[in-house]
């Protein structure tokens, strides 16, 4: 089975910041740069750690590659252990998302190579369309960042609000500058919003958590975020300076193989979506 080690606490979450920043001096920060041992790769449990055990089970060996995968249930830890060299690298973002942790953390991440699209999408258990939402219905929201300003981008580019001129990357609520059916926000940490489901109207819900909630985002959504000319395709990304590693640049090309591009298409179905 799977080399994982799974990490579901928010305080741990929150702890790994701490720590983590504090030991880029340390010891720990030389794992990163030694390329003599196996390549460990900090990711999401669905899809990124499914996708890394396919290569660590069917195409790695041939490449050369000893690959360990460690799965991580926040989008904080990933990088703090990758700052301070406890993982090798990532696979569990986008760019807005990295820009806004680096510039907020002080860290010192860098993409590599894109590999996939996970669509969000507004989910429901109490509508089957958009305009049966009724006037003071409740959606919950990812509350990070990037996350909720993706959110709100989608709900106002199919007409549920409009957003205020100039509203980017990090729109939050109170960039709303027109809410015809007048929706209540509920801003939740993005891996609670599948449970949020039966309290809510709807949930906008990242795509890696709508799958491994068991839903299914190209049946399941309401709508989802067109593919087209989208900036929030997920990468492998490593601590600045290990972008030479050349267990990277192995890993990297697996990524982006024929093999895997199938492995997505098959897999997902659509609700995952290759970006090469």
């Amino acid at each position: 089975m799977r080399n994982t080690a799974k990490i579901t606490t928010a305080v741990l979450a929150a702890g790994a910041l701490t720590l983590g920043l504090s030991a880029c001096g340390s010891d720990k920060s030389s794992g990163a740069s030694d390329t003599s041992g196996p390549l460990v790769v900090a990711a999401s449990p669905t899809p990124h750690a499914e996708i890394l055990d396919y290569i660590k089970d069917n195409l790695a060996k041939k490449a050369g590659l000893d690959l360990q995968v460690k799965e991580f249930t926040d989008y904080v830890t990933p990088n703090t252990a990758t700052e301070d060299g406890s993982v090798g690298a990532n696979y569990f973002q986008n760019q807005p998302y990295l820009d806004d942790f680096n510039k907020k953390n002080g860290t010192h991440i860098v993409p590599v190579v894109t590999v996939h699209l996970e669509p969000l999408g507004l989910y429901s258990h109490k509508i089957k369309k958009t305009d049966e939402l009724k006037s003071g219905a409740t959606v919950a929201v990812p509350n990070d960042t990037v996350n909720e300003a993706r959110a709100l981008k989608l709900l106002a580019s199919k007409g549920l609000i409009t957003l205020k001129d100039g509203a980017g990357n990090s729109a939050t609520t109170q960039d709303i500058a027109k809410n015809p059916k007048n929706l209540k926000f509920k801003e939740l940490e993005a891996a609670q919003t599948p449970r949020s489901l039966d309290d809510v109207d709807a949930a906008v819900i990242n795509g890696n958590y709508a799958i491994s909630s068991g839903l299914k985002p190209a049946k399941d959504a309401l709508f989802l975020e067109s593919a087209t000319n989208n900036p929030y395709g997920n990468f492998l990304a490593v601590k600045k300076g290990n972008e030479s590693d050349p267990r990277v640049k192995k890993l990297a090309k697996l990524l982006t193989s024929p093999e895997v591009k199938k492995f997505i298409e098959d897999k997902y179905a659509g609700s995952v979506i290759p970006s090469f």
